[in-house]
């Protein structure tokens, strides 16, 4: 029998679950609808303080939590930190929220565990598609975010080698380079003349081997082992 046959349908896709932690109630708001009037998105709660995100992960279980830094109680970063930290392996996305990229709140917030970073001025479509990117498993930087990190990694002395990296092969340490200078996933396919499904599962053995979350904390390693240097 086919699964083509009359009366049946392949099923949908369930909607990303967005939950929106920010002390603006405006702020709130604003995102709320325009993250709601999406398709394959769906805002499942919202909290004015990171004091609120643990009960607002058990309960809502969101996919995808867009956190503002600056709150009066707990702050965005010390938010993640506990959302990261928590048992199992299933925690929800963080794409960090802020009207500031100074460098202290950009390397914070990638060690805190964020899988993007944000300025609250992007556009609406920006937000939208920087929702989607982090659901997807995949990292997002604002290209400011992103100069910054390259140019602070510049001015520090060579690092040597680290010995972290000798679990990976020569291939995953061309893939991961590749990834730390931002080529996505079909570039480096190009590049190396293989399958973007190969590419995949290339960065899914380095987290693994790495113990890392995602493309984001790739980035930072492969600079502050001397794998890559700004330039490269």
């Amino acid at each position: 029998m086919t699964s083509d046959a009359p009366g049946t349908a392949e099923p949908a896709a369930r909607p990303v679950r967005v939950a929106i932690v920010d002390d603006q109630a405006m702020v709130r708001q604003g995102f709320s609808a325009l993250l709601d009037a999406q398709p394959d998105l769906t805002v499942v709660g919202s909290a004015a303080d990171g004091a609120e995100v643990p009960d607002l992960v058990r309960l809502k279980r969101p996919d995808v939590i867009l956190m503002d830094i600056r709150m009066p109680k707990v702050n965005g970063l010390d938010a993640t930190r506990a959302i990261v930290q928590a048992p199992g392996d299933d925690h929800p996305r963080v794409l960090m929220l802020t009207t500031f990229d100074a460098d202290e709140y950009v390397f914070s917030a990638l060690r805190a565990g964020a899988s993007g970073f944000l300025l609250k001025d992007a556009t609406a479509e920006d937000l939208v598609s920087a929702v989607r990117i982090v659901a997807s498993g995949e990292a997002l930087l604002a290209p400011s975010v992103t100069r910054r990190l390259i140019e602070d990694y510049a001015a520090r002395p060579a690092p040597r080698r680290s010995p972290v990296l000798t679990a990976l092969t020569e291939r995953e340490l061309g893939v991961m380079r590749a990834v730390a200078t931002g080529r996505s996933n079909a570039e480096i396919a190009g590049d190396l003349v293989v399958s973007e499904q190969t590419v995949k599962s290339h960065v899914s053995r380095i987290l693994s081997k790495l113990e890392l979350r995602d493309r984001t904390q790739i980035v930072v390693v492969a600079y502050e082992s001397g794998l890559v240097r700004a330039g490269d």
